[in-house]
């Protein structure tokens, strides 16, 4: 099996990166499950999700944490192993993890993603499948959170729209605070395979992929990645 992942620098549904991800099930019609954990479950964000799969072919599904025993008879994971693809919504991503870990969803997400369960997602949905990067999850500022460590690089998403991201992911990894990584500007995705770079899409000529590393002479290198350009 495959082991696929679909990145995005924005937490924002639409239509070309869930159709992509969609596509790369190789299903006819896959079961695309949404995990709102992040944003709380937001309704308006829940109800965007249906309105972006009623234009592509799938069947769309949302996981809820907020349940009981009693209204809920199958598990997270039995849940996620019947799903073809999941995508993570934006958020917190420290309160996302943290649930996820007591739930034991972290597991389940990582065993159906050996089994061919293609992932991704944007903003905290693209940060928490690397080892780390930096977050708004805490209060006063940004600050370094761990990740599931899918893909033992760290990440940073908003890369072009957030000022304070581009410098202070570079001053992490000189500081070896964080390791070498991938970075996302809002419209662009990375799709990674076998936790290699398979490609990197963009929605327009202005959003990019890079990886950014540390270079023996002490300095960041930042490499854009080649392209394509969604229609």
């Amino acid at each position: 099996m495959n082991k696929q992942l679909l990145i995005y620098g924005s937490g924002r549904h639409t239509v070309p990166f869930l159709k992509y991800m969609a596509e790369a099930t190789g299903k006819m019609k896959p079961n695309l499950c949404f995990i709102p954990t992040a944003s709380g479950e937001d309704q308006n964000y829940i109800d965007s999700f249906y309105e972006v799969c009623s234009q592509i072919n799938v069947v769309p599904h949302v996981m809820s944490v907020w349940i009981n025993s009693y209204d809920q008879k199958e598990s997270f994971e039995e849940i996620i192993k019947r799903m073809d693809a999941i995508v993570i919504g934006g958020g917190n991503t420290l309160n996302m993890l943290a649930i996820w870990r007591a739930q034991g969803i972290d597991v389940a997400l990582k065993k159906a993603y050996e089994n061919g369960v293609v992932m991704g997602g944007g903003s905290a949905g693209s940060l928490c499948w690397f080892n780390g990067g930096t977050t708004d999850s805490r209060p006063k500022e940004l600050s370094i959170v761990e990740g599931m460590s899918f893909i033992d690089k760290s990440h940073c998403p908003h890369y072009n729209s957030e000022k304070s991201r581009r410098p202070l992911y570079h001053k992490n990894i000189l500081s070896k605070k964080l390791t070498d990584g991938y970075a996302c500007d809002d419209r662009s995705a990375i799709h990674f395979m076998n936790g290699e770079v398979h490609t990197s899409i963009s929605l327009d000529r202005e959003n990019h992929s890079y990886e950014v590393y540390l270079n023996s002479d002490g300095t960041i290198q930042e490499v854009q990645l080649p392209t394509t350009t969604l229609s």
